[in-house]
């Protein structure tokens, strides 16, 4: 009884957020020396520079449609890709930015393709997320970062440190959990307003942050208080940076135990 994996395999990849800039080296490896290839990207333009180093890319992106729930679209992604490993095929599934960030499909595709004894992995890609870094002038070390779903923020009392830099992804899809819409509006904004409130005064000033899709384009970094966030257009690729509304705390009694050790320390 033969005991050797089956031959298909697995390759999920980022190629970055900013058009032919972000990919890596084992990234476009792993597109060019697969035998099929999917895509789920930002945009036409990003699959046509894809086919450009495969004959095989299929596009993903029509199993969208208005009206059926995202999760549905998911899984048929999956499954779509899992066919084609179970093929015995080599398969790479390229994704906008980073595949493991805001990405559902890769995830799971992994998982099921090693659970079924196929060699999968998941190859990082430049996210949104390291863009805002730059983009923004932020470390994150200097004062912490805080990083949730905009929806999920708004659903769960989570703890938040406003001392702390606040990041809410998808800021255009404030409240949406439907699982049907690609955008909410004015009045889920408002809402979100009030959450924030417990923790932010109306005046404090954010930033609303896209980055740049293509090499021509320049990011958003639209700067303005909370409360005119239910005024602007935004879209699911729009990020709001919320900068620490208060300076950090010092914890006396912690400083007094490392100041009695370090004292306790020989010369």
């Amino acid at each position: 009884m033969s005991t050797s994996p089956p031959n298909g395999s697995l390759a999920c990849v980022g190629i970055g957020i900013t058009l032919g800039s972000h990919i890596t080296p084992l990234a476009r490896s792993h597109i060019q020396t697969a035998e099929v290839v999917f895509a789920v990207v930002s945009d036409g333009i990003v699959e046509l520079w894809l086919k450009e180093m495969h004959a095989d890319v299929r596009s993903l992106q029509p199993l969208y449609a208005e009206g059926k729930r995202r999760t549905q679209t998911y899984r048929e992604m999956v499954e779509a890709i899992l066919a084609e490993v179970r093929a015995g095929r080599r398969v790479c599934a390229v994704f906008y930015g980073h595949p493991g960030v805001f990405a559902w499909a890769p995830h799971r595709a992994i998982k099921l393709a090693r659970e079924e004894g196929y060699r999968a992995h998941m190859e990082p890609g430049i996210s949104s997320e390291d863009c805002l870094y730059a983009d923004l002038g932020i470390d994150p070390g200097s004062v912490g970062c805080q990083h949730f779903d905009t929806t999920q923020f708004m659903l769960y009392r989570r703890t938040v440190d406003p001392s702390a830099w606040l990041i809410l992804w998808q800021v255009g899809l404030a409240g949406e959990h439907t699982g049907h819409r690609f955008a909410t509006g004015a009045a889920q904004r408002r809402v979100l307003l009030d959450v924030l409130a417990r923790d932010y005064p109306p005046d404090h000033e954010a930033i609303v942050y896209r980055a740049a899709m293509l090499p021509v384009q320049a990011p958003r970094m639209e700067r303005l208080p909370l409360s005119r966030l239910p005024e602007i257009d935004l879209n699911g690729a729009d990020t709001l940076a919320i900068p620490p509304a208060r300076a950090l705390q010092p914890d006396d009694e912690v400083l007094a135990r490392l100041a009695a050790l370090d004292q306790a320390v020989p010369a």
